[in-house]
């Protein structure tokens, strides 16, 4: 039995999901409660890496025991962020390279 490059387990896309929507709710509610209170410097500067950190632990693990086409779409992903400074055309792109490289590799 072969499998597509292009298949997507849909489990593993439904969590994606669950957890985009449980980022962008977590971080609503914390800029909608920030707003009513007065936070120093130091408390700003470490929530302004926080949603980073997040997608770290987040991938990390799965990008560990990735093979050669995820880690090149990963390297893809990092090099358009840090050149381009836009996330969605870096994850847009890094969603194409590795179905490519799956093709391919």
């Amino acid at each position: 039995m072969t499998t597509s490059p292009f298949a997507l387990d849909p489990y593993v896309v439904a969590i994606v999901a669950a957890m985009a929507v449980a980022t962008y709710v977590t971080k609503a509610g914390g800029l909608w409660v920030l707003s009513r209170l007065e936070v120093s410097e130091r408390v700003e500067s470490g929530l302004s890496v926080l949603p980073g950190a997040i997608v770290i632990s987040i991938l990390g693990p799965e990008l560990a025991s990735a093979g050669p086409a995820e880690w090149g779409a990963a390297g893809v992903v990092f090099l358009l962020a840090w050149r381009t400074q836009n996330i969605l055309l870096a994850l847009g792109a890094g969603i194409g390279a590795v179905l490519l490289f799956r093709s391919v590799l």
